[in-house]
C-alpha cells in the first residue's frame, strides 16, 4: 500500500505562482508513476501532469508551459509547480500514484489517492 498526503494550497491572485506538494509514504518503492489530477466543481477528475520512474513527464495541453511536475526521490515527496495560474485553475488538486504503466491520462489509471487540496484563483 501506499499512502499519499497533499499540502500546499490556497488562495492567489490571477497570475500568482503556487507549489503543490505529495508525500507518500508505505510502499513507494513500487510507484512506477505519479501524476496530478484537479476536479472542479460539477466536474470529473482531470489529469494534469504526470512523471514516471524514469524521470520522464507529460502535461495537459492546457497547463503545458505554466505548470512543472518534479519529484524528490530521497524525500518521497511529489511537487507540483504552477506559474501564471488563472482562474480556470481553480480545484481541487489531488496527488495519485500507480504501480503499472497502464491508462497514464485516466483517473482510473491510479491506485493510490491523497485527500486532495483546493486551489483559488481569483481573478
Amino acid at each position: 500500500q501506499v499512502q499519499l498526503a497533499e499540502s500546499g494550497g490556497g488562495s492567489v491572485q490571477a497570475g500568482d505562482s503556487l507549489r503543490l506538494s505529495c508525500t507518500a509514504s508505505g510502499h513507494t518503492l513500487s510507484i512506477y508513476r505519479m501524476a496530478w489530477f484537479r476536479q472542479a466543481p460539477g466536474t470529473g477528475r482531470e489529469f494534469v501532469a504526470w512523471i514516471a520512474l524514469t524521470g520522464s513527464t507529460f502535461y495537459a495541453d492546457s497547463v503545458k508551459g505554466r505548470f512543472a511536475i518534479s519529484r524528490d526521490d530521497g524525500k518521497n515527496i511529489l511537487y507540483l509547480q504552477m506559474n501564471s495560474l488563472k482562474s480556470d485553475d481553480t480545484a481541487v488538486y489531488y496527488c495519485a500514484a500507480t504501480m503499472y504503466n497502464e491508462l497514464p491520462l485516466r483517473a482510473n489509471g491510479y491506485k493510490f489517492w491523497g485527500q486532495g487540496t483546493q486551489v483559488t484563483v481569483s481573478s
